[in-house]
């Protein structure tokens, strides 16, 4: 079974630092919460810079790569202004996500299916300069296959829907997705998975053969304040660790 990265999301690190103070080296430090992130198991560190920069803010992308050595997963929309920020910048990875100023977290995947003709030279120039992109999708068919079609090298499946669900509808939820990640796999993309993932509903996903890495976030920032941000990570990695073995 192929090896299971975790990327930790510092976003929400960034948020608790905003509500006092929006500069890069106030506090909570990012830096920071992403060395602890890595002490805990973490392979890589992903964040989100959006248009309205609600929390991370252009000076921590800048900050992180100067100062952590580990591979970094730029979240962005696919608009032109983060498009240069990113050729700039070049992240070793980039997912590109929907996006709304009305939303309060990422509401579900992009419509890889419906942007087919504007995504697929966005991936192109991005990919051109050295940068994995991943699209994060829904688990559904057709959104594997456009991504396929578009080109990118890999996907991030949207895991919202299951970490919402309860009964058999949770079971449902995790069918589609062990048939996205099988979809996937079979059309030569790397599978990603995330949104919404926990101690209790993490493992289940990580037991799905084809995903090779997780990226987790929110509730990990939450978990660290009452147990700290290493001990939090450490956990998951147990938990995502143990149900890969299991499921060997």
């Amino acid at each position: 079974m192929k090896k299971l990265r975790l990327g930790i999301n510092i976003d929400h690190v960034a948020t608790l630092r905003n509500a006092r103070k929006r500069e890069a080296d106030a506090q909570p430090d990012l830096l920071r919460a992403a060395r602890e992130a890595i002490k805990g198991g973490a392979d890589s560190i992903t964040f989100h810079l959006r248009e309205d920069r609600r929390h991370i803010i252009d000076a921590d992308l800048a900050r992180l790569q100067h100062e952590i050595h580990a591979s970094l997963n730029m979240e962005m929309a696919a608009t032109e202004e983060m498009k240069q920020i990113a050729l700039a910048a070049k992240p070793q990875a980039i997912c590109l996500v929907p996006e709304s100023r009305q939303e309060i977290t990422t509401e579900g995947g992009l419509d890889a299916h419906g942007q087919d003709n504007s995504l697929k030279p966005f991936v192109q120039r991005l990919q051109a300069a050295g940068i994995q992109v991943a699209l994060f999708i829904n688990a559904e068919p057709r959104q594997v296959e456009a991504a396929a079609h578009i080109g990118a090298k890999a996907i991030e499946l949207h895991t919202g829907a299951y970490a919402g669900a309860a009964g058999a509808a949770k079971t449902e939820e995790l069918k589609r997705l062990q048939i996205s990640a099988q979809q996937a796999d079979a059309l030569g993309l790397e599978v990603h998975a995330g949104h919404g993932l926990n101690y209790e509903n993490a493992g289940p996903v990580a037991a799905i053969p084809e995903i090779v890495e997780l990226n987790i976030g929110h509730f990990l920032v939450g978990e660290a304040v009452f147990i700290g941000f290493e001990a939090a990570v450490r956990e998951m990695r147990r938990i995502m660790d143990q149900a890969r073995k299991n499921a060997a």
